[in-house]
């Protein structure tokens, strides 16, 4: 056998929809990107949803939004995609790192009161692995202290929390279509929020600040003058994206429960051996978009899981050890002592919706194997 780390989900379905996206004619921003804005807005019953060319794009967007400026400081996860810290670094603000928890490996919320001062502004919670930070706890925190949430939800499609759906908790939301995501739009985002003045800023900043949707102007309603009222960036996506969107969209819930699948059947092959499995809190659930274990000497693990064919990653190198940000930053090793630990032995496995039962037994028996 030969198992990647991750594989797309696409079939003939999504493929005709491009297709037909092409057919239209409208190959950037038009009505598909329109219909897959509403259709998302209503699945996760929010007020206003505005897609874009990629989750970093829409945490820009929602940082801008709320009005981060130079010297503004945001907390986040040390245990994060680079990109949750980088885009604070955009308004020449500083991304303050926090620890993580032991067990779920997301944002400690017990840690952040400690690293508030009088700049700053916001929290950027990670829902790592699809499984939901500590939101209750983290909003209570921030009202206190009057610091927005920006919800960084790329892992958390669908996820939910105290049987909410994540996208409805925090100030505003983002989630990714990237390649390896839920849904998947090869490249994209969504930013989702219940505050009409943020949305209307967010979405006139997704297109160089102009006052109006460029793609109005060449409909039959619409017309050539435009003005610029913001600086604004070229974050837009394509209705090609949105039409493979679309189709992935009606398919999040049954995509989630293979994956679910793919878990139960790893928890229980891993029970009696060395390999400590993904913990879940019990008032939450995860859209599994990782697998993640911890082993010893995990370099070796992943160094033969790919002789016997296995892709496998690590999710995530922290922020604080990455030479720019430590040395631009002076973040210290020695704060982050859980993020070190899992770091050093955590590597996830393949889990996505077409993964055949015998590829995932593969996996397991590869992987218990090479443990011991």
């Amino acid at each position: 056998m030969n198992i990647p780390f991750h594989k797309t989900h696409i079939t003939q379905e999504e493929i005709e929809a491009v297709v037909q996206a092409m057919k239209s004619g409208w190959l950037t921003m038009g009505p598909k990107t329109l219909e897959f804005e509403e259709k998302f807005r209503e699945y996760l019953g929010v007020g206003y949803a505005l897609s874009t060319n990629s989750a970093t794009s829409a945490l820009h967007l929602a940082l801008k939004a709320i009005g981060i400026k130079e010297g503004d400081e945001v907390i986040v996860p040390t245990n994060t995609f680079i990109a949750t810290a980088e885009v604070v670094t955009y308004f020449n603000a500083i991304p303050v790192l926090c620890d993580i928890e032991e067990d779920t490996f997301n944002l400690d919320v017990s840690k952040v009161e400690d690293l508030i001062t009088s700049k700053t502004k916001a929290v950027i919670p990670v829902h790592y692995g699809g499984q939901p930070c500590d939101m209750d706890e983290l909003k209570v925190l921030c009202q206190k202290y009057e610091l927005k949430i920006i919800e960084d939800a790329a892992h958390a499609l669908p996820s939910s929390y105290k049987g909410r759906k994540i996208g409805t908790i925090g100030d505003i939301t983002c989630f990714s279509f990237y390649a390896t995501k839920t849904l998947s739009t090869g490249e994209g985002g969504m930013v989702v929020t219940n505050n009409r003045e943020w949305y209307e800023r967010m979405k006139v900043n997704r297109l160089h600040g102009i006052s109006k949707d460029a793609w109005d102007r060449y409909t039959a309603q619409g017309s050539w003058y435009y003005e610029v009222v913001e600086n604004g960036h070229k974050y837009n996506t394509t209705d090609l994206n949105a039409a493979m969107g679309l189709v992935q969209l009606r398919k999040v819930e049954s995509l989630r429960e293979k994956r679910a699948a793919i878990a139960k059947f790893y928890n229980q092959a891993f029970k009696e051996s060395n390999i400590r499995i993904p913990f879940l809190k019990d008032d939450r659930s995860t859209s599994w978009h990782l697998y993640p274990v911890l082993v010893e000497n995990r370099n070796k693990v992943i160094l033969e899981l790919k002789e016997n064919k296995i892709g496998a990653s690590v999710h995530f190198i922290p922020v604080h050890k990455h030479p720019y940000y430590r040395d631009k930053y002076h973040y210290q090793n020695e704060k982050y002592p859980v993020a070190n630990r899992i770091f050093e032995q955590t590597l996830s496995l393949p889990i996505y919706p077409d993964m055949s039962m015998a590829e995932v037994g593969y996996v397991a028996d590869k992987l218990k194997e090479i443990v011991g």
